[in-house]
């Protein structure tokens, strides 16, 4: 194993490499089309009801954004559209969605640049996020500098096939600013204030110099107006939270509420992220490899089942571990209380009483956002049999992963660069 050397990776629990390989470095997405992803649909359209399911293929486009746009090309609210699965913006992404209430002929008036819309069936209900089998990727990674190009694939090809710590990727914290995690920590504090002030007033070296200014100003202020007229079009969710601020002075749950509901309910889940990464590293540091099952971990199997690992059942649950029945998992918590069954559930539970947050928390969080936060289990390994091609200083990848895996947690072991040539 090596240690990242990286302190934006520290900082969001992601500290641990499984392979000792020198990294192959390169750049992600030197185009979007080096970064292709397609999803794999749960089942086929049932063929009536009122959901119109459709293939969006975009290139370039935030997720939200490209929501937004094709309501509004459809002259309807954003909150009729739903998916599985939200995708990167600097890609060529497929993926469905269902939109409520609509028909072919809507579907066929939006004309939006880099954005394809094929309507393909009906459904009796809209997609969920997480309803999908997983995702394809075919990746290049470009200029890679590494020694050995052709070694170091190999070992990490390997390596991904055993199984690579399955951290939540930059793209969970925010890409620019790595922020949610701590506007979730806020919310579930209650402390809406705060909340605003992480998500609009704190500034990060990779903005412009003027953006930075302008969170700064707000911070010592709190006047909503100047930062509205000063931020740029395209920081959008920053604005709605000021302009509801403005609305509502000193209101700043409301002001939090201006936000799209998805997006709101994510800042909770990316804060339960961050502990899992967390945790993850520090088993990972106690040099525990990721299919060894220790006496006290929890299992998850590929039916939704959940077990224990014992000192009698150890031997039986590697076996099981190697054909794929089950996994190791991490329990993120959540408003339902779960008694401590060992090292890693008490490591948990020291993070969330520094952070001073409780299960009632999440219970209060989740009626602010309109989400339920119980908790759940998530693997601490992903596998995958990765497809590498090195040529010439290029490597390209090709793999699939399960839903609400990342593929730049795949990328990062092979790469070992800054994080910010993975965006």
């Amino acid at each position: 194993m090596m240690q990242t050397p990286y302190p934006l990776e520290a900082d969001l629990g992601m500290a641990w490499y499984v392979t000792d390989a020198p990294g192959i470095g390169g750049v992600l997405r030197a185009t979007p089309e080096d970064f292709l992803v397609e999803e794999i649909p749960l089942a086929e359209p049932a063929g009536e009801g009122p959901y119109l399911i459709c293939r969006l293929t975009t290139r370039n486009w935030e997720h939200q954004h490209a929501m937004k746009s094709i309501a509004s090309a459809m002259g309807i609210s954003h909150r009729r559209i739903a998916w599985a699965g939200t995708k990167d913006k600097n890609a060529v992404t497929t993926q469905y969605i269902s939109i409520y209430n609509a028909d072919e002929e809507m579907v066929e008036g939006v004309h939006l640049k880099e954005i394809e819309l094929e309507p393909i069936g009906r459904n009796q209900h809209p997609l969920a996020l997480g309803q999908l089998a997983g995702n394809r990727f075919s990746i290049m990674v470009r200029g890679c500098t590494g020694p050995a190009l052709q070694e170091t694939v190999e070992a990490c090809t390997t390596a991904a096939a055993a199984g690579l710590p399955n951290y939540f990727g930059l793209q969970r914290f925010g890409v620019i600013r790595p922020v949610t995690h701590l506007v979730g920590r806020e919310i579930l504090r209650g402390d809406y204030q705060a909340a605003v002030e992480t998500y609009v007033g704190l500034a990060f070296p990779d903005e412009t110099p003027e953006v930075q200014e302008i969170r700064q100003t707000f911070l010592e202020t709190h006047e909503p107006g100047p930062a509205i007229a000063a931020l740029p079009r395209h920081l959008g969710f920053e604005r709605s939270i000021l302009s509801g601020l403005a609305e509502t002075p000193g209101d700043y749950a409301a002001a939090l509420k201006n936000l799209p509901p998805k997006l709101l309910s994510m800042f909770v889940s990316a804060y339960q992220s961050w502990l899992f990464n967390r945790v993850l590293s520090m088993r990972l540091a106690d040099g525990a490899p990721l299919d060894e099952p220790l006496p006290g971990e929890r299992l998850i199997f590929a039916n939704g089942r959940e077990d224990t690992v014992t000192e009698k059942n150890t031997r039986v649950v590697s076996v099981h571990m190697k054909r794929g029945r089950c996994a190791v998992a991490l329990f993120m918590p959540g408003a339902e209380p779960r008694a401590s069954l060992g090292k890693d559930d008490d490591r948990m539970a020291a993070l969330l009483e520094e952070d001073g947050i409780t299960t009632e928390d999440f219970a209060r969080a989740a009626k602010f956002v309109g989400l339920r936060y119980n908790g759940t289990l998530r693997p601490i390994a992903v596998r995958t049999e990765v497809k590498a091609e090195v040529v010439g200083q290029d490597v390209n990848l090709d793999f699939s992963l399960p839903p609400g895996h990342y593929a730049t947690t795949v990328c990062r072991e092979f790469m070992k660069a800054d994080p910010h040539a993975m965006i």
